[in-house]
């Protein structure tokens, strides 16, 4: 009889309590805002953020940090903003503080929380109606914006809303705005100068945040998170990575979102220094800050790996030729070192016979191996500065081709797996047990189960079936919203994830997609859509796919090609007038080329089955994006957004 995948609440092995490192002790904390006197007394002169693309330049130490986090608490407290009663004794008054990454955003997260709010977090890029929404359901009465041109958007819904404070974060000057008095940062600042902040004594229990789900269907939902759902992140992520005090990271997240958040609170409170970013620089920044670290999404990586193809397939036909078959030996290296390291993704692991075969093979291909390292795996590292030590993905499932191209490269990625609701981390993987395409064991203290979606009975290890979780990181619930939080978290305190995985013996979690993805054919089949679409992703030719097919004879597919991967061959093949001509996406031999790439990366995927087949596709010029409402904040496609728009492309293409 086959053991139900429950995977107990997670004791850290003695391995990981060696490389743990923790500097804060999860039992000596009450409330996130105590962790800044800490690390200013362990760190002080350490240089904690750096905004190198600020006028001007915007470096913080660790003291300064500190200092100025309580500077802005007492300017809060001074304006009053956090007289609003207590509505209970776990939910403090709100702030709300719509605004982007930058030393400032955390400097006003922060004091907030110091000055005895929970503040309601979003980007001041979001959809106007949206943040009224959230300002008006979080009952917030003092509003923290990005600038003037943030407060403008929203001025006429503010009318109507019990507002007792606007603050800017710029220094730009504003007059009052519906009778409520606005200050900017500087005079919150100045407030506080010669004040120290009101103690307040805090309690894990507390809401901390609220952080409203961008959704993708009907109203967000404000996720509470505590205090203690924060600091376990905090203190517990040590087991996943060491960083040392003055390792430079990276920082492109969103720190609004919760991933991007709680991984800036956690590298902080290592005494890492952290560099502001953003996609029209990050390239840059790579090479000028020799990053050790990087927390990232997925589209991040694919769009490090799509520019390294670009830079291969500029080569020379003979150096081509002489990468891709090194390449193809480092990836024969990989597969072996996998089996004899037993780190396959499999219920069923090889036998002590196939690991000794698999090293043999290993070593056989090692300075073939180390051949391509010299001459082509150390120069794709160098775009990334030379010093990466580790990069941390979430946000999503990473592709198995790029799982093995930053492998045979020398990049470790460690993928991690939460959600909102969840703080966000349930489960990553390790560097000493780097699974490759799954997302896991837990993170200490963490429990996991996965059962049978309809029964919701525990299944076996190697069964799929739904996820659940339980631990200390679990959302205190919905704000106001008994009903889901009802939905979403049983009696037992298990969360339903609405994610569809799997367990290994050792306690790995492999996802394989949503609950609510799931596309159903008219066979009765159900397909996971994300990993067909991760392995068409591998085509140089596919820069982002959605497969439809929901009540259909066989899946579809829209598709937004790689229009300069296209171009290249098209101008090859001689279809187009001229190299810089944009392909014709209607051509023959365009949609040929696309069906070729489609067919063939399906059929290669591991556990391919007929039903996997794509059969009608469309090409799209305009690509999907966080601009056109396609994309959410973290890169992923909103796909009853996608179906919306194109719903007519999609019943001609099955009609």
């Amino acid at each position: 009889m086959k053991r139900p995948a429950i995977a107990p609440p997670y004791q850290p092995t003695p391995r990981e309590q060696d490389n743990r490192k923790q500097l804060l002790r999860h039992d000596a904390l009450n409330g996130v805002p105590e962790v800044w006197a800490e690390v200013s007394q362990r760190f002080g002169q350490i240089t904690a953020l750096i905004d190198p693309h600020a006028q001007p330049v915007v470096s913080l130490t660790y003291s300064q940090l500190s200092q100025q986090i309580g500077q802005f608490a007492a300017g809060l407290q001074a304006l009053q903003a956090h007289a609003e009663p207590w509505e209970s004794e776990d939910l403090p008054p709100r702030v709300a503080l719509f605004a982007d990454d930058s030393p400032r955003w955390l400097i006003a997260d922060q004091g907030s929380m110091m000055a005895g709010t929970a503040d309601v977090v979003r980007s001041s890029q979001a959809d106007r109606d949206e943040l009224l929404f959230i300002l008006e359901d979080s009952g917030a009465r003092t509003l923290i914006v990005e600038n003037v041109a943030t407060l403008k958007k929203l001025q006429a819904g503010l009318a109507n809303l019990p507002l007792k404070q606007i603050i800017l974060l710029s220094d730009e000057a504003s007059e009052a705005i519906a009778g409520v008095p606005v200050a900017n940062f500087s005079q919150v600042m100045d407030l506080g100068r010669d004040r120290s902040p009101e103690p307040i004594q805090w309690r894990k229990d507390v809401l901390a945040t609220l952080i409203y789900t961008s959704g993708t269907t009907g109203k967000p939902k404000g996720v509470m998170l505590t205090h203690g759902n924060l600091l376990h992140q905090i203190t517990t992520l040590g087991v996943v990575v060491q960083p040392k005090p003055g390792d430079r990271v990276l920082t492109l997240l969103p720190t609004w979102h919760s991933f991007g958040r709680v991984g800036e609170y956690f590298l902080l409170a290592q005494g890492c220094t952290q560099i502001y970013t953003s996609i029209r620089h990050v390239k840059a920044d790579f090479r000028k800050h020799k990053p050790q670290f990087m927390v990232g999404v997925p589209r991040l990586w694919e769009s490090i790996y799509e520019g390294v193809q670009k830079q291969f397939r500029e080569q020379p036909e003979s150096r081509q030729k002489l990468i891709n078959t090194l390449l193809d030996f480092s990836r024969q290296y990989v597969e072996a070192k996998r089996v004899a390291q037993g780190l396959l993704l499999s219920a069923e692991q090889p036998g002590g016979l196939a690991k000794a075969i698999a090293s043999l093979k290993a070593a056989a291909l090692w300075p073939l191996h180390q051949l391509g390292e010299r001459l082509v795996y150390r120069k794709v590292r160098e775009a990334t500065g030379g010093e990466l030590t580790c990069v941390i993905s979430g946000g999503g499932s990473l592709a198995m081709h790029l799982e093995m191209f930053f492998e045979i490269v020398g990049v470790d990625v460690l993928v991690g797996y939460g959600l909102t609701e969840t703080s966000p981390v349930l489960s990553a993987r390790r560097s000493w047990h780097n699974l490759r395409g799954s997302s896991g064991r837990p993170i200490p203290g963490t429990a996991l189960k996965i059962v049978d979606p309809e029964t919701r009975q525990p299944l076996a290890f190697g069964d799929r079936g739904l996820v659940l979780a339980q631990g200390p990181q679990i959302m205190g619930g919905y704000f106001r919203n008994p009903t889901a939080t009802a939905k979403a978290i049983d009696p037992e305190g298990w969360f339903d994830t609405g994610d569809l995985g799997w367990m290994t013996p050792n306690y790995d979690l492999v996802l394989t997609g949503r609950a609510k993805d799931t596309i159903v054919l008219t066979n009765g089949e159900n397909i996971e859509p994300q990993p067909i679409e991760d392995a068409c992703l591998r085509s140089a030719y596919i820069d982002q796919i959605m497969l439809v097919g929901q009540d259909q004879k066989s899946l579809g597919a829209l598709i937004v090609p790689n229009l300069e991967a296209l171009q290249q061959w098209a101008a090859g093949a001689g279809i187009t007038s001229s190299p810089d001509a944009s392909p014709d996406l209607q051509h023959p031999k365009v949609q040929e080329l696309i069906r070729q790439e489609l067919n063939r990366e399906v059929r290669d995927r591991p556990g391919y089955r007929p039903d996997d087949r794509i059969g009608p596709f469309r090409l799209m010029a305009e690509p999907f994006s966080v601009e056109n409402g396609m994309m959410t904040q973290t890169l992923k496609i909103r796909r009853p957004v996608v179906m919306e728009r194109y719903q007519g492309m999609i019943d001609e293409m099955f009609s």
